[in-house]
């Protein structure tokens, strides 16, 4: 990691986040924030799929679906 003196990131951003996450540092403010980010890109991606996968019209859910607990049927 990056270990100066210098910050490269925003010193007060990161205190917001600190104050407003409850986090105990500013490395875990910084951690959550990523974590946060990421997750939002990954669900963005996702996204772009809807509508653009093929379903068998044949396929029964309820014959070979998985079940709510997530056992398979």
């Amino acid at each position: 990691g990056y270990h100066g003196n210098q910050s490269i990131l925003d010193d007060e951003l990161i205190a917001k986040a600190v104050q407003l996450g409850a986090h105990r540092t500013k490395r875990d403010a910084v951690n959550a924030a990523l974590k946060a980010y990421v997750g939002r890109l990954e669900r963005l991606e996702i996204i772009k799929l809807f509508g653009t996968i093929d379903y068998d019209p044949d396929y029964d859910y309820k014959i070979n679906g998985i079940a709510r607990n997530g056992a398979r049927r």
